[in-house]
């Protein structure tokens, strides 16, 4: 192969791979607009999830840490590669209200942000559904901020997850001498005796949008792009 045809072919992968992942994109969201959908009981059926007070600070907190850095916030497209087959990121495959309700990420899930937090890579998993994931299978059984508390704190405390590549965040939170009862908010690490680690307002405000990320909730048709399970499938 000579270093001209190479040239043309890396130039050729590189142009198809913009045109998909950046031009495609633009133009199908460059002009946002409510898509009705008919089978919609009201008559805004797209569904805007809560953007203010403590989850609005929550979302500056996970960009000034660089968050997005590492997590993304995007359930791909089909066409630029499909995230639906990993274990609840696109939604839940067996919901017990509402059955499958696993799809792509569309323009509308951040509507209310004022600033979407795609990410830029994935050192970890994505976090569309982190929610979703956290109350059914991280901390089935137990409090699902006290459960993202710790794993702020130390993400390896927990043996199953030694290898996690996630930095440890001891500084959201306040290290302080027990007076009294102990919080009820303090994390069950040891930290010396006679005192405790509790949230700071910065781990709070975190963790609260962390627990916003719901990502599966009902779209217009036009918008539903994933795969339904059909009666009789597993």
């Amino acid at each position: 192969m000579s270093l001209r045809t190479f040239i043309l072919g890396l130039t050729a992968s590189f142009g198809a791979a913009w045109l998909a992942m950046v031009v495609v994109p633009y133009f199908k969201m460059r002009d946002l607009a409510p898509i009705a959908d008919p089978a919609a009981k009201s008559a805004t059926p797209i569904f805007y999830p809560k953007r203010t007070g403590r989850v609005a600070d929550g979302a500056k907190v996970y960009a000034e840490n660089g968050c997005y850095l590492c997590h993304t916030q995007v359930v791909r497209p089909t066409y630029a590669g499909n995230d639906l087959y990993r274990p609840d990121w696109g939604g839940l495959k067996n919901d017990a209200d509402r059955g499958d309700t696993r799809r792509e990420t569309n323009a509308f899930d951040f509507i209310g942000e004022n600033f979407a937090q795609i990410g830029t890579n994935r050192m970890g998993p994505d976090l569309s559904n982190l929610a979703r994931r956290v109350e059914t299978e991280y901390a089935v059984g137990s409090d699902p901020a006290a459960w993202l508390y710790v794993r702020l704190y130390n993400p390896t405390a927990n043996p199953k997850l030694w290898n996690s590549t996630c930095p440890p965040h001891p500084f959201l939170f306040e290290k302080r001498e027990v007076k009294g009862n102990p919080s009820k908010s303090a994390l069950p690490v040891d930290v010396g005796a006679g005192f405790e680690v509790v949230p700071g307002s910065d781990a709070r405000a975190l963790v609260s949008y962390l627990l916003s990320l719901k990502k599966d909730h009902p779209v217009p048709a036009a918008l539903d792009f994933a795969p339904k399970k059909k009666a009789g499938d597993s």
